[in-house]
């Protein structure tokens, strides 16, 4: 009996934390939407996908401490060529969205998975400002950091 009680306050709370995540980011769904668009169009270097998901006053600081913003990262693109090799496939895990009216900041665990039969991990922590403008939701603000690699 114990272990029943036990399992369905576990339960209730689980679902009042959703709920309550859904209270205050109203839009988390469609922003976790986005946000995997971007990462499989980021996974193929699809300019266009970047083209719709960063704001055109972005300011982006990478894991190395540079500083970009959109014009840049698209000319980088145009201009990069093919795909680097091996590809990296990118997702998300531990995706945490608040919302705050027409802004949001959408905390999440980057995984990039690069190489084909024993591809290696990389994983960065990310933070992106989002404001909605006309119905659309882009990043403004990026903040990616480097999860260090344990040692084997």
């Amino acid at each position: 009996m114990p272990r029943r009680i036990t399992a369905l306050i576990v339960t209730l709370f689980l679902s009042a934390a959703a709920a309550a995540q859904q209270d205050t980011a109203p839009d988390a769904g469609e922003l976790e939407r986005l946000l995997t668009y971007f990462l499989d169009g980021a996974s193929r270097n699809d300019s266009a996908v970047h083209e719709r998901f960063w704001a055109d006053e972005l300011v982006y600081t990478s894991s190395a401490g540079e500083r970009t913003n959109k014009a840049e990262i698209l000319e980088g693109l145009r201009s990069g060529g093919d795909p680097p090799e091996p590809p990296t496939a990118y997702s998300a895990k531990d995706i945490r969205i608040q919302q705050y009216g027409d802004t949001a900041i959408v905390a999440f665990r980057l995984v990039g998975k690069v190489g084909g039969d024993s591809p290696e991990t990389l994983e960065f922590l990310n933070t992106g400002t989002f404001l909605r403008r006309d119905g659309e939701w882009r990043a403004i603000a990026w903040q990616a950091t480097r999860v260090p690699v344990e040692p084997k």
